[in-house]
């Protein structure tokens, strides 16, 4: 479990980089003596995810205290079955590698490739939680993140766990020489993967000039007032008072987060509404507003479906109008549907979105094309956990979009770790598909960020800071080798792994000595 936590904190924010080695201590101690090895591998994978976890998700405790008096009581339980139930995948990793049970070196591409088969897992298998992968540690813009555009996030998770895991050497009935050519060849891994990155970021092209130039809002209310019906005429103020403040340059695209009005959007923009008027005059003719809203649509029974959606408005010599619709896919199981929700109901236990009714899912992502606007693939929160997101959507409209638009409700997080492990796992899109990626969020981090994962100067705005960024869009780099093939090149690292497990079960290596090589 101290293991896991030190890999834990290795991630941004905490950043505990020498915590990496944790993989290496998980590893030495699965190859412990044991009479019941496969229940000890559970056991023991179990409490390595429970470590790493725990660490990982702590912020999920931050969404039940928004309203204490009636879900507070669920935040420990929370975070004890989110850990433990995501600890399971690490569990299985574990007694997947001691039904192979290889001999020297081979441990390594073994248990790297148990580890990243069961992290893909956990990010597909019913709705997917990819947060926090192992490939993820690094900080996203620096050297060894820039592999993610070759073999993505996944594919990183396999190499990552590999380099770390070498040292678990030390602890083997292993020669000298077997020992120092199993470190030699992880230090020389992570060498050639900082010589990738610094070559990859050596070449990175200027911006280009002409770029439209994009305000984000980030009007810093904390959620807790935010949904209070007597405050939403200060909600509406606030946003439209940072839309409208001079700026050298006026902006073309101005980007209000997720959910950023406590109402429904069809209500605000109903004829005889005060607030449809006052959003038209916010904004300049040929100006466009992308916003996070919730909508109401009547389904074909009558009933009202509600959506979580990125609304494009632009100003025109006659008023608004909606040049684009993006309605999130992706839900968040717990937090904007309920699973067994008659079950749930009757326990208390209900979704967090403040709607009469749970949110229903868009259709699958695509890029959208708002006049004024160019090509973008909206990912709105949960969605930018998902390395392939915007791939498949570019699949499904055969468009590449010039950028990435992350509208995300980062306060649902809290002011602790949650927003900036959001902040870095949401970069990693950008280096995966060569796109610039903007976040707007209400209470930080929002950013401008470049394709190469990199957050531009000066176009940030962290936890509490109320203002906005104003900055031109980053320019689009060529289709990535991740962008062309997907997790192929993961899969063919998982593959390799097995086929070395399968040689050791077939054939097992040659012991001198007595000593296993």
């Amino acid at each position: 479990m101290l293991a896991s936590v030190a890999a834990g904190l290795a991630h941004p924010p905490f950043g505990f980089v020498p915590g990496l080695l944790g993989y290496g201590l998980w590893l030495a101690l699965l190859d412990t003596e044991d009479p019941r090895p496969f229940r000890s591998a559970l056991f023991r994978g179990w409490l390595a995810g429970v470590g790493y976890f725990a660490v990982g998700v702590c912020w999920i405790t931050e969404p039940f205290m928004v309203d204490a008096k009636e879900q507070g009581w669920m935040a420990p339980f929370a975070l004890v079955l989110m850990a433990g139930g995501l600890a399971l995948f690490w569990a299985l990793a574990s007694w997947l590698y001691s039904l192979a049970r290889p001999r020297g070196a081979a441990r390594v591409l073994v248990f790297a490739g148990c580890v990243t088969l069961l992290e893909w897992l956990r990010g597909h298998i019913a709705t997917g939680f990819p947060w926090d992968l192992p490939g993820e540690t690094w900080q996203a813009g620096s050297p060894p993140s820039q592999m993610a555009a070759v073999v993505g996030a996944y594919g990183l998770t396999w190499i990552t766990v590999a380099i770390c895991a070498a040292p678990a050497v030390l602890a083997w009935r292993a020669g000298p020489r077997a020992k120092a050519a199993t470190l030699g060849l992880a230090a020389l891994a992570l060498a050639g993967l900082y010589g990738f990155g610094l070559w990859r970021l050596d070449g990175a092209a200027p911006p280009k000039p002409g770029a439209p130039v994009v305000r984000v809002v980030q009007a810093n209310i904390d959620q807790k007032d935010k949904w209070r019906p007597e405050n939403l005429g200060m909600v509406f103020d606030t946003y439209v008072g940072l839309t409208t403040r001079p700026a050298p340059t006026r902006p073309a695209i101005v980007i209000w987060p997720e959910g950023a009005l406590p109402a429904v959007i069809d209500d605000l923009m109903a004829p005889g509404s005060p607030y449809a008027p006052r959003l038209r005059d916010a904004l300049a003719p040929g100006q466009t507003l992308l916003m996070g809203a919730n909508r109401a649509q009547p389904g074909p029974d009558g009933v009202a479906r509600y959506y979580n959606s990125l609304i494009a408005f632009r100003r025109d010599l006659q008023g608004l109008e909606v040049t684009g619709v993006y309605d999130k896919h992706h839900l968040v199981p717990f937090g904007e549907y309920m699973p067994a929700a008659d079950f749930a109901t009757k326990i208390g236990f209900r979704s967090l979105v403040h709607m009469p009714d749970d949110f229903s899912a868009g259709p699958p992502s695509r890029p959208i094309s708002p006049a004024g606007v160019p090509p973008a693939q909206v990912l709105i929160c949960y969605e930018a956990l998902f390395p392939g997101e915007v791939r498949a959507g570019v699949a499904r409209s055969a468009i590449r979009p010039a950028w990435i638009l992350n509208v995300s409700n980062d306060a649902w997080f809290g002011q602790g770790s949650g927003p900036l492990q959001h902040l870095n796992i949401a970069s990693y899109r950008a280096i995966e598909e060569g796109l610039p990626i903007v976040r707007a969020t209400p209470t930080g981090v929002s950013a401008v960020i470049d394709a190469y994962g990199r957050i531009r100067a000066g176009a940030k705005l962290g936890l509490g800071a109320l203002g906005v960024i104003d900055a031109p869009l980053p320019a689009a780099l060529e289709m990535t080798l991740f962008s062309k093939a997907g997790d192929l090149y993961c899969f063919a690292m998982v593959l390799l792994s097995g086929l070395v497990a399968l040689a050791y079960r077939v054939r097992p290596p040659r012991v001198l000595g007595g000593v296993d090589p």
